[in-house]
């Protein structure tokens, strides 16, 4: 706060997503630099934390993906801030589980993350600690083996990753980077800025800015009917870069995060202890966060790709048959609190009163991947291409 305050007093207000960055990714005080509270003792708690099963079903999505494509030679799997490594783990697991299908692919891990405490726990987690930085003159910063067997590497920087064939994770990446806020006053658009209040000294208030900020020019569509609007710039350009990189090289890109397709306003929020906590008090020790906009992430893509959903982590789970799975698992688990558990996570997941309708999955293919190339010419000599898991209710044969 003393940092902020006396910025804000040297140079005037400053941006939402100026704040946001300073208070997520400051070097020093920053939340996610510093500390970055994930799980039961954080301040936030995500899915793969809940369960394995949630992990593993989109384990079965990439290896689905990956046959409908013709099972090509090498597999990059790339997670964008990979929290605790939870997630990553998970699908490993199911990898190794299908070693067999698996056997003549190369395949190798890849995780962007710039936080230096979290690489430090992924590390733990996911090759037991054994890892090497790697020299100053290769793009990653960071190497070692999964317990599994499999190559993963670190980098600060989504374009430091090697092109080639991939498939991108986002699961609540989108949420935390910083956005732009903007308000419809009588005089046109407004950006919303962060200031100090003159009547309180040390605390921090909302104010408008006096006119247009070149942001109000560069980020409101001209069909906007809404009166208060979110955009994530730095959301749309990673957008951009997945939907070039999955034309150019093949792949896929599955996001996961709690938003909205273009109809909501004001989701800026902080999460503090699990409690929801004001955006503005004690910068640096809350998680802050803002729902995504499917519709912009959509925009974003700029026909590159194609982009299905969102649609409800309910429905993406059940028609990823989580259902079987939780019965697998029911059947095989000796005691009544490893079910309570299950039973448990399955309601955390799957209700659309926790997690089940407020968040979303988003996918990015190729356009061969939905459309035929040549369908138009001799549409009857083509066999009907795989329906695409999650998004379409799978038929279990």
């Amino acid at each position: 706060l003393r940092h902020l305050a006396r910025k804000l007093r040297a140079s005037g207000p400053v941006t939402v997503a100026e704040y946001m960055r300073e208070a997520l990714t400051n070097p020093g005080q920053g939340y996610y630099t510093r500390r970055g509270g994930v799980g039961e003792s954080g301040d936030f708690i995500t899915s793969p934390e809940i369960s394995q099963v949630f992990g593993e079903l989109i384990g079965i999505w990439y290896i689905s993906e990956w046959m409908a494509m013709g099972k090509p030679n090498t597999f990059q799997l790339v997670e964008l801030g990979p929290g605790r490594g939870t997630l990553t783990e998970d699908i490993l697991r199911v990898f190794k589980q299908l070693t067999s299908v698996l056997s003549k692919c190369d395949v190798s891990v890849h995780l962007v993350e710039v936080s230096p405490k979290l690489s430090e726990i992924q590390a733990v987690m996911l090759t037991g600690g054994k890892v090497q930085p790697n020299p100053e003159d290769e793009s990653a910063y960071m190497k070692g083996i999964s317990k599994t067997g499999i190559p993963i590497f670190w980098y600060r920087d989504i374009q430091d990753v090697p092109p080639g064939y991939s498939f991108y994770l986002a699961h609540e990446f989108f949420d935390a980077l910083p956005i732009h806020k903007f308000q419809r006053t009588e005089k046109g658009w407004r950006e919303v800025l962060v200031d100090i209040d003159p009547e309180v000294p040390d605390q921090l208030r909302f104010v408008l800015s006096p006119s247009r900020t070149p942001a109000t020019q560069n980020f409101i569509q001209p069909e906007e009917t809404r009166d208060h609007v979110e955009v994530c710039p730095e959301a749309g350009v990673i957008v951009q870069r997945l939907a070039s990189r999955i034309e150019k090289d093949g792949g896929a890109a599955l996001v996961a995060d709690y938003g909205h397709d273009g109809t909501k306003t004001d989701t800026f929020r902080g999460f503090r202890n699990h409690k929801l906590h004001d955006v503005l008090s004690a910068p640096g020790t809350a998680d802050l966060t803002a729902d995504v906009d499917f519709s912009y992430l959509r925009k974003m893509a700029q026909g590159k790709t194609a982009t299905l959903g969102p649609i409800k982590q309910r429905e993406f789970l059940k028609n990823m048959g989580i259902d079987l799975r939780l019965q697998v698992l029911l059947q095989n688990s000796g005691d009544a609190a490893t079910r309570e558990q299950l039973l448990h996570s399955y309601d955390m997941l799957m209700n659309p009163e926790k997690m089940g309708d407020c968040f979303n999955f988003f996918a990015l293919l190729p356009h061969h991947r939905l459309v035929h190339p040549d369908k138009k010419d001799k549409p009857e000599s083509k066999s009907p291409l795989p329906p695409v898991a999650g998004f379409n209710e799978l038929l279990l044969k």
